[in-house]
């Protein structure tokens, strides 16, 4: 039997040059695949709170009031932002907030105007996000108009 002295003993090298290359071929592909996804909505949405608090508000800002009455199935009856009778139509109601806000930013330090969404109890809630997309802005080819960005819920009506 031969024993082996340490010194006598080779060192092993490991040849690296293809791991590294496996490791920058994976890179590659998970940079070449990855996809960079558009948020589908980003909204800025209060909830009422359980007590009735008193919060200061900016006089200057129009108050905004969107009432969704529904069936009783759940479909949407009729809409009405600030007691003006828009029937159904999401269009309608994009147009009346172009009209009442228009499609200025607001000025440095303000929060822009805010709308409140006053809904029936049992409307689905397919109607509640067209309403706030509709209230929310709107694409005009790559640029983003927006329009409201603090919507906040009244509490559901039963």
């Amino acid at each position: 039997m031969k024993i082996r002295n340490k010194a006598e003993q080779e060192k092993q090298e490991l040849n690296m040059t293809s791991m590294i290359d496996i490791v920058f071929l994976l890179l590659v592909f998970f940079v070449m695949t990855f996809k960079i996804v558009e948020m589908e909505g980003d909204f800025s949405i209060r909830m009422p709170l359980a007590g009735q608090s008193s919060a200061v508000s900016d006089p200057t800002d129009l108050p905004l009031k969107l009432r969704m009455r529904s069936t009783p199935e759940g479909q949407l009856a009729s809409m009405s932002l600030n007691e003006i009778d828009l029937g159904v139509d999401f269009v309608a109601l994009r147009s009346q907030i172009l009209q009442l806000v228009g499609t200025s930013a607001p000025a440095e330090g303000d929060e822009g105007p805010e709308i409140e969404i006053d809904t029936d109890y049992n409307l689905r809630y397919a109607y509640i996000i067209q309403a706030i997309t509709a209230v929310s802005g709107y694409k005009n080819g790559d640029e983003v108009i927006k329009l409201i960005e603090k919507v906040k819920f009244a509490k559901p009506r039963r």
